[in-house]
């Protein structure tokens, strides 16, 4: 069996040294009896050195190795110098072979353990919240540099991070204070700063200490510094694939994190399902391909990650959502659901999905706009697939097009997907077209949300007054008093029928027939309450 020495490239970190030493002897204690010894040893800076590890397996008979850099990336340590102190090692030793290990990273092992490591420093805060600032050792090759990118990029991946940025701590740029600074000025709150490290050191030490002094000066963010990957059972099962590697010589591309080998976060909807061809979202497909100004190219049956769908649950049963709004329900990761929202539905979601109440009742506890905004841009951010739940129509007085404006000022992409309002659905479920041919050439929906007179109002009630057509009413519960009144006095007349719609679609849908002129006595006098709709004009009178 073929021995393994383990190669560091050394520190002046006492703590480095011995989480080294102990690295090497839990792969001793894992590998044992498929691997025919291990040592370790440092090209600089520390004791044992390289050429001690060499020597003890040679004298113990071994004449080939498998030598196993113990690096992150592919940098002048790992193609250098270590290869050039192995080469010293077979001058020194007649017959030695060995065969040279890859680098470890980027590998699924490690970015498990980091992800570990800037949980513990979260404690139990949010992830959509939470921007990682992940900082590699820095290096003169582009190439060792890309790799702590894609790093970065695999860590984002489905883990729900609001993002994560590579920085360095010599040699490359951007620095810890510059990508600090970058993070925050993407709107970042909370910060975890990851070191891609796997010991102790000089370089570890400056990145606590350059993320304390840029958190000192900006009281405004919450700064945490996350562990090194450290002494752990992943990195010695890692350092044992690579010896394993190493003698099967196995070619590969990025094989380490390939879809088809390994499930990593992100990956959920690729594994196991059969290859077909797809058009990719932002190719031209179909007859109606169109460009909407905020980004909405999609109608496929899905969302993406990182798309948000404004979604019309419809007038209140859980069957009358479109098949498009029930399609993007199913694959949401998150619901931000209003009150109106079909509930049903909301029960009917996949156990992990996240729902988000948006409680906006009248009167009632309200998550303001703003929040429910910020709310859809995070998690849309973090990769999720979000789906705003309104009630009926989401551009029918559902403030759904200020939802549509956040995402596209936060540069996400949003899907409109039209409901059935209650406007139409309420006075139809109680039995009232709110159009027949020559009773009524219009309709009018108005909100009643403020009362004629109120100086914020954009109603002209003089002219519904004078119109003859149907008036629906919505959000009038504690107006129509005062909308009743106005409508008489511009001259609809008094015996105009009224219908009143509460909790329309439901089991307990409930309605009562008046006028108009005795509306706003009976919405008092009976249990008239929020969601209800007001419907009149000659329709009404065609009701059974």
């Amino acid at each position: 069996m073929t021995a393994l020495v383990i190669v560091g490239h050394g520190t002046r970190s006492a703590a480095g040294v011995d989480q080294f030493a102990a690295l090497v002897d839990r792969v001793r204690r894992r590998a044992a009896g498929r691997v025919g010894d291990v040592e370790g040893g440092f090209i600089e800076l520390s004791r044992p050195p390289l050429t001690d590890a060499v020597t003890a397996l040679v004298e113990r008979g071994h004449r080939s190795l498998v030598a196993l850099p113990l690096v992150l990336t592919a940098a002048g340590h790992g193609k250098g110098d270590i290869p050039a102190a192995m080469a010293r090692e077979q001058e020194r030793h007649p017959g030695l072979t060995y065969r040279y290990g890859r680098p470890l990273g980027p590998h699924p092992l490690l970015h498990t353990a980091l992800e570990k490591r800037i949980d513990a420093a979260l404690a139990g805060a949010d992830r959509g919240g939470t921007w990682v600032a992940l900082i590699g050792r820095g290096s003169t090759d582009p190439d060792a540099n890309a790799e702590v990118a894609k790093v970065a990029r695999l860590l984002w991946e489905g883990r729900g991070y609001a993002g994560v940025e590579p920085g360095f701590i010599s040699l490359a740029e951007p620095s810890v204070p510059a990508v600090l600074q970058r993070l925050r000025r993407l709107g970042a709150r909370r910060i975890v700063v990851a070191p891609y490290f796997l010991f102790a050191g000089v370089l570890p030490d400056r990145i606590v200490a350059q993320s304390r002094a840029f958190a000192a000066g900006h009281p405004d963010l919450d700064v945490r510094v996350a562990d090194l990957i450290g002494d752990c059972d992943a990195l010695a099962d890692l350092v044992l694939q690579r010896h394993a590697e190493a003698l099967g010589g196995d070619i590969r591309m990025n094989c380490d994190t390939c879809a088809y080998r390994v499930l990593m976060p992100g990956f959920a909807d690729k594994v196991g399902r059969p290859q077909t061809p797809h058009d990719h979202p932002d190719d031209p497909v179909g007859g109606h391909h169109h460009h909407h100004h905020h980004g909405d190219r999609h109608h496929g049956p899905g969302l993406r990650p990182g798309q948000v769908a404004v979604v019309g649950g419809g007038p209140g049963a859980d069957d009358l959502i479109t098949v498009r709004g029930r399609a993007l329900l199913d694959s949401a990761d998150v619901v931000v659901a209003d009150r109106l929202a079909p509930q049903g539905l909301l029960a009917g979601l996949r156990p992990d999905v996240l729902v988000v109440d948006a409680a906006k009742v009248p009167r009632g506890p309200s998550m303001t706009q703003d929040a429910i905004n910020d709310a859809l841009v995070t998690h849309a951010r973090a990769g999720r697939r979000v789906v705003r739940l309104k009630g009926g129509d989401p551009y029918v007085f559902g403030r759904g097009h200020e939802e549509v404006q956040a995402c596209a000022a936060a540069g996400i992409e949003t899907v409109l997907v039209p409901g059935v309002s209650s406007a139409l659905a309420a006075p139809a479920l109680a039995g009232v077209p709110v159009t027949h041919r020559g009773v009524a050439h219009d309709l009018t929906v108005v909100s009643g949300h403020l009362p004629p007179g109120h100086p914020d109002s954009l109603v002209d009630w003089a002219s519904l007054g004078r119109a003859r057509g149907t008036l629906v009413l919505l959000m009038a519960v504690d107006t129509i008093s005062k909308i009743a009144a106005v409508l008489v006095e511009h001259g609809r007349a008094p015996d105009t029928p009224v219908l009143v719609v509460r909790d329309a679609g439901h089991p307990q849908q409930r309605t009562w027939a008046s006028r108009l002129d005795e509306v706003g006595e009976l919405a008092a006098r009976e249990d008239v309450r929020p969601p209800s709709v007001f419907v009149l004009g000659p329709v009404v009178g065609l009701r059974d």
